[in-house]
């Protein structure tokens, strides 16, 4: 598996090499000072998985992914490269918070997209609790991560321009919060999290949460 991922990693790095301009030397600074721990990251369209894996490279990246992922044969083979977790959405969720801590307690970074679908316009949609349960349980820390320019991609190569794409990433923090919180307090938890991804993004992509870029994080208690 290491030489099929060292492999996959170049391969897409220089397939984007070709479509892309990125711009990452802040998330990988970030990444490199940190111990591995769960990435929460905005969900626009097919790119951002490819350039987050190989872009990472060599440090140890995998993510959680609806398991209807691997009916498709390319994505099947790439998820498994960088050994993937897949979820059922609609069954329970015990199974993946062991191997999402398993994972890090084994030196991979392990995304989430809190947005559930793509954006696809880049703009933030509305989160979705599952990261604040995941996070608890497990004890790991977040790392906001965002991404931008990416959207444009299918507009540029029509007209044969490299799409310049950018990777951003927050300070890490943990949720500081025992026990289970009631749904109010989910969704301030979710607000705070969803804000410091937001803020992180340029004012148009901010979406519902431009206003959450400054609030208080009081149940947030940084690294």
């Amino acid at each position: 598996m290491g030489f099929r991922r060292t492999a996959v990693s170049y391969t897409l790095k220089g397939i984007l090499t070709v479509l892309c301009k990125i711009d990452c030397a802040d998330y990988i600074e970030k990444l490199s000072k940190n111990k591995p721990m769960l990435i929460v990251m905005n969900h626009i369209n097919f790119l951002e998985v490819p350039a987050l894996v190989a872009y990472s490279y060599p440090l140890n990246v995998t993510g959680v992914a609806k398991t209807e992922t691997w009916n498709n044969p390319l994505l099947s083979f790439l998820f498994n490269s960088y050994n993937a977790i897949p979820i059922d959405r609609s069954g329970a969720f015990h199974d993946v918070f062991a191997q999402v801590r398993h994972a890090i307690d084994n030196g991979s970074f392990v995304c989430i997209f809190p947005e559930g679908t793509r954006s696809k316009n880049g703009v933030l949609k509305k989160g979705k609790a599952g990261i604040i349960p995941l996070a608890i349980d497990t004890g790991a820390p977040i790392l906001p991560v965002v991404h931008y320019g990416g959207e444009r991609i299918w507009n540029n190569m029509k007209k044969f321009k490299r799409t310049p794409f950018c990777f951003k990433a927050g300070n890490p923090f943990k949720i500081n919060f025992e026990g289970r919180p009631d749904r109010e307090t989910r969704e301030e938890i979710l607000s705070e999290i969803m804000g410091q991804m937001a803020r992180l993004l340029p004012q148009e992509m901010r979406g519902i949460y431009s206003d959450h870029t400054d609030c208080e994080c009081k149940h947030l208690e940084f690294i």
